[in-house]
């Protein structure tokens, strides 16, 4: 959530050819697939020794965030470079690593692996939505970003508070919210590719993979909540 806060504000390019932009997008989705290998191994890693189940509360949140904001960084730093596909798939097993914590928790339900499941597929089916969306919309959709990046910071300020609060109540609402902000995310950053607003495949394959990995760890934790079946 948080980490989608540092790809707001980058330069429009909108002088783009039809041809880079179709080149733009096919190379962000062929990324993409390729980003969500690492994200799997970093998870399993994660479960299979449970290196993040101590980081919980603040702790793991401030790991969250130092980590994340310093892969973002270089990210933009290397995303003209060679240098930026590896540094991206750093940070998208960084992500699967963190994301362990949650999904160990949710396969701990004697269901757990069904919810899981359903999570990812809940989060494939409102991507290709979104993305079917972006393809036939024709009105500038830019001016979603301020009001995105609005809600991106709100429910930043809330997931602060709640590391405190720990409350249930407050975690669904949190969660429901980034379903829908995260989802508009995606039709909104899959819109500036169509259009030319963004040129760098790296850094619009950054955006979308933010947009997927919230959706689904808020996904994952409704059905948690929800859904998990106790022994």
């Amino acid at each position: 959530m948080t980490d989608r806060i540092t790809t707001m504000g980058q330069s429009l390019g909108y002088g783009a050819s039809s041809a880079q932009r179709n080149k733009v997008l096919r190379n962000t989705y062929w990324l993409l697939a390729l980003s969500l290998v690492p994200t799997v191994l970093g998870a399993w890693v994660g479960v299979a020794t449970g290196i993040t189940q101590s980081l919980g509360g603040i702790m793991g949140m401030v790991v969250f965030l130092a980590g994340a904001f310093g892969f973002i960084y270089a990210i933009e730093k290397t995303k003209n470079s060679a240098a930026g596909v590896p540094v991206l798939l750093g940070f998208t097993f960084f992500m699967g690593l963190m994301l362990s914590r949650l999904i160990g928790h949710v396969l701990g339900f004697r269901n757990g692996a069904e919810l899981v499941f359903t999570a990812f597929g809940g989060t494939a089916g409102v991507f290709l939505v979104m993305a079917s969306l972006a393809s036939v919309i024709k009105r500038d959709l830019s001016g979603m970003g301020k009001w995105l990046f609005v809600g991106t910071i709100v429910l930043l300020v809330g997931g602060v508070i709640n590391a405190f609060v720990g409350s249930t109540a407050g975690m669904m609402a949190m969660s429901m919210a980034a379903i829908g902000i995260f989802s508009a995310y995606m039709l909104y950053d899959i819109k500036q590719i169509i259009d030319g607003g963004e040129t760098n495949y790296i850094s619009a394959t950054l955006a979308l993979y933010l947009d997927i990995i919230n959706v689904f760890q808020s996904l994952l934790a409704l059905l948690g909540i929800f859904g998990g079946e106790r022994d």
